[in-house]
């Protein structure tokens, strides 16, 4: 059974403006539903993930509902966080996604150097169980690295005794997939800070370029442009609990 919410609150919820305003659009005449004009700011409706597809607000299609998941194109020279200076990934997303309640959040961080697929999410329980360390949840990196590997790395880093600077515990087992002397494949199944850019230099190597290309089973749309987005559906979110393929 669907969540009910008042218009006036649902509206304002998803950044539409402050009750008051969304109020004055209801008057308007600015928001169908079904085809049909909505004349009561406080009915309550079934929030329903199809509501996107039958309400319009202003002539256009209503933004995704709560428990909404999207894909991102991280490019690079862009933050994950709502405080830091410079550009952020938020930025990327329409303005009033900013003041949406529940509040959009990256599910894990990739770092200003670092692009790649990144998953973002109001769903608070889905963000948990992706990050969650009982599910192992996999995310694959290419590596490009500032002196050739030397043989030894890929044994190093599945051997489960790994051990990064400032730390006392070792890493998980990690799959190391050398495609060349200086670029590799590295796939993971922990988000420690950093965790690829220290590994590599435990093995006294540098990371020179970092991109990220799969979370569990989800690939990075070849077709997703750095800096694009783009809605998740229950089959993508499927796949990012599925084993990776290959």
């Amino acid at each position: 059974m669907s969540a009910t919410m008042r218009l006036d609150r649902l509206l304002a919820n998803m950044g539409y403006g402050s009750r008051r305003e969304v109020q004055q659009l209801v008057r308007r005449g600015s928001v169908v539903l079904d085809g049909a004009v909505l004349a009561d700011a406080e009915m309550r409706l079934a929030v329903t993930p199809d509501l996107a597809a039958r309400m319009q607000v202003d002539g256009a299609a209503l933004d995704p509902p709560p428990g909404m998941a999207l894909m991102l194109h991280k490019p690079l020279g862009v933050t994950c966080s709502h405080k830091e200076a410079g550009p952020l990934v938020y930025d990327l997303l329409p303005g009033r996604w900013r003041t949406r309640e529940p509040a959009i959040s990256t599910v894990g961080r990739l770092d200003k150097d670092t692009s790649g697929l990144l998953l973002l999410t109001d769903d608070g329980g889905l963000l948990h169980r992706i990050i969650s360390p009982k599910r192992h949840v996999s995310k694959r990196y290419l590596a490009s690295l500032a002196r050739p590997l030397e043989g030894h790395e890929a044994e190093r880093f599945a051997s489960g005794e790994l051990m990064l600077e400032g730390e006392d515990k070792p890493l998980l087992p990690a799959r190391l997939e050398p495609l060349s002397e200086r670029q590799a494949w590295l796939t993971i199944s922990e988000g420690r800070y950093h965790q690829v850019r220290r590994m590599f230099a435990a093995v006294g190597n540098h990371v020179e370029a970092l991109h990220r290309d799969r979370i569990g089973g989800l690939d990075l749309p070849s077709d997703l442009a750095p800096g694009v987005f783009r809605l998740m559906g229950p089959d993508d979110i499927a796949a990012v609990f599925a084993p990776a393929a290959g």
